[in-house]
């Protein structure tokens, strides 16, 4: 190969190597759950047949406000990602990005996402996800070092997603936009429960303030864990009882929160972290499965 064609092909190699980091930032997996229950918020806010237009303009304003936010945690806790093994080769704490061009990445991509919602769609759905954002980096992000208050508090921008579908659906905000809330918020406190106790040493390393990590004996914990896929359950099954999805749904419900507290029992009686990683992909199922079931079953408004 000539030396012309070395020096054209290690600039593009470069530039394909930054544009991997740069999507690294916004964690791709985690917006792809975001704009799935963001569809679902939408869809089960929406007319028979949904307005698929408005549904792409939400999903491209809610992707780029995700991804933005994602990326400005990822600056926010960069040094707390260089203590920790599964995380100290992302971008910032290995050096492949600078601070700065994190910052500015996430900041334009936070407020192109959010302007595009309040001109694209409508004022309630950028509210909401502006709401998402604020609280995601500001309340939830501290608090992981300073109080086990995180994952409760840190439910609450996670548990937003489906009311900006909703709101993007209607412009309002109307009963259903907050069993969706309820079941995504509740949802999370056993699964983050779940991975703090599998990555409770990475935790402690880190200097997190999850509860399995202040809580050696575990029996909070368990407690906690237990409490919670009860509340799942009962939740969960909320959409039939309010007139939102039919009796199908509240079956699988019904099977899919016991299948849940199941797997959160075994947790609290073993404490061990191979049943920790197993409530964990049990969440993982059961979110999904449930959000499936509501679509197919669904009463329309």
């Amino acid at each position: 190969m000539s030396s012309l064609a070395l020096a054209i092909r290690e600039p593009r190699g470069r530039l394909r190597r930054r544009a991997v980091d740069f999507l690294a930032l916004t964690k791709p997996r985690v917006v792809l759950m975001v704009l799935v229950t963001a569809s679902v918020g939408f869809y089960m806010a929406s007319p028979v047949p949904p307005n698929l237009r408005l549904l792409v303009h939400t999903l491209l304003g809610v992707a780029l406000a995700a991804g933005g936010t994602l990326a400005l945690n990822q600056y926010l806790e960069r040094d707390v990602d260089a203590k920790m093994a599964r995380t100290r080769h992302r971008p910032l704490p290995d050096g492949r990005l600078r601070p700065e061009e994190a910052l500015g990445f996430g900041l334009g991509m936070s407020a192109t996402g959010m302007g595009y919602l309040a001109v694209a769609v409508n004022p309630s759905s950028a509210l909401v996800t502006g709401l998402t954002t604020a609280s995601y980096l500001f309340v939830y992000t501290p608090l992981k070092r300073r109080s086990v208050l995180c994952t409760v508090l840190g439910a609450v921008p996670g548990a937003l997603p489906p009311v900006a579908g909703w709101a993007a659906a209607r412009g309002e905000f109307a009963s259903g936009a907050w069993v969706l809330f309820g079941i995504l918020f509740v949802w999370q406190l056993p699964h983050a429960l779940a991975i703090a106790s599998v990555y409770r040493s990475a935790y402690v390393c880190a200097g997190l303030r999850f509860t399995p990590i202040v809580d050696p004996g575990g029996g909070g914990t368990a407690r906690q864990v237990l409490l919670d896929c009860l509340a799942l359950l009962a939740v969960g099954l909320l959409p039939t009882l309010v007139g939102m999805a039919g009796p199908l749904y509240f079956l699988g419900a019904l099977v899919l929160g016991v299948g849940m507290l199941v797997f959160g029992l075994s947790l609290a009686v073993t404490r061990s972290v191979a049943n920790a990683r197993r409530l964990v992909y049990a969440s993982l199922v059961y979110l999904p499965s449930l959000l499936f079931l509501m679509a197919i079953d669904r009463i329309p408004l």
